[in-house]
């Protein structure tokens, strides 16, 4: 078994969910007492927010590149970034590391593909749901990416920030978010990417008409099964 290098803390509350995804997925393939093989470096989400909101992603990436240098260092075989946002900086955190990155937007592109689905709704941090770096990998892998209105967007991005980072969940929210989710399929998604990895703390795939791709779940399993073996990393878009 491969070791999987855990880059988390952004935030804790769905780092902790990688964690359990990928023992319950290494149990659920080998039975008995068996558990993943990994090491977990856990950033202080405090710094990386304020980098978030001063626009300091030169800094984030450098800080990034140190963690995960840090998990090369550990042993790790390769890196799992337990956020979806933060992959803005993948170039600068892959910056003369050793070890290949398992990219989340070509594990969740790969999954997309497979259920036979081409146009998709992208729910995120107003940074992924706004800026081009997520819905750029999406689409080079021949994806049609739809994001909620601006109105929207915001919604999303508060409640993701003031609530669900830190451990809260209300069902006034998922309310909110069930309706976000149904406008997307009004307007064409064909299915729902749930782009953050707190997101799966509020909503499941009961709250969508349309078939949802849950971010964590879907990268910690391709984190599992690239450490067993039995795939490859997912390809990057050609």
């Amino acid at each position: 078994m491969k070791v999987i290098g855990l880059l988390g803390g952004m935030s804790w509350e769905s780092s902790s969910e990688y964690y359990r995804l990928v023992n319950e997925r290494v149990k659920a393939r080998l039975g008995g007492f068996h558990s993943a093989h990994t090491v977990l470096y856990s950033v202080d989400f405090a710094a990386i927010e304020q980098m978030q909101a001063d626009g300091r992603w030169d800094d984030a990436g450098a800080e990034l590149n140190r963690a995960a240098k840090a998990l090369e260092a550990a042993g790790a075989d390769f890196v799992v970034l337990c956020t979806n946002t933060m992959h803005k900086v993948a170039d600068r955190l892959e910056h003369g590391l050793g070890i290949p990155l398992l990219h989340l937007g070509d594990a969740t592109a790969s999954a997309v593909k497979a259920a036979g689905i081409r146009r998709v709704g992208l729910l995120g941090t107003g940074f992924t749901m706004g800026q081009p770096f997520y819905r750029d990998r999406l689409a080079a892998h021949g994806l049609d990416v739809l994001v909620p209105s601006a109105e929207d967007r915001a919604l999303v991005h508060r409640i993701i920030y003031d609530e669900l980072v830190l451990g809260v969940v209300e069902a006034a929210s998922r309310e909110a978010y069930r309706g976000v989710i149904a406008r997307l399929a009004d307007a064409g998604a064909e299915g729902v990417i749930y782009g953050c990895t707190e997101i799966e703390l509020l909503v499941g795939p009961e709250d969508s008409p349309v078939p949802t791709f849950p971010t964590t779940r879907l990268h910690a399993e391709a984190a599992v099964d690239y450490a067993l073996g039995t795939t490859s990393l997912p390809l990057p878009p050609t």
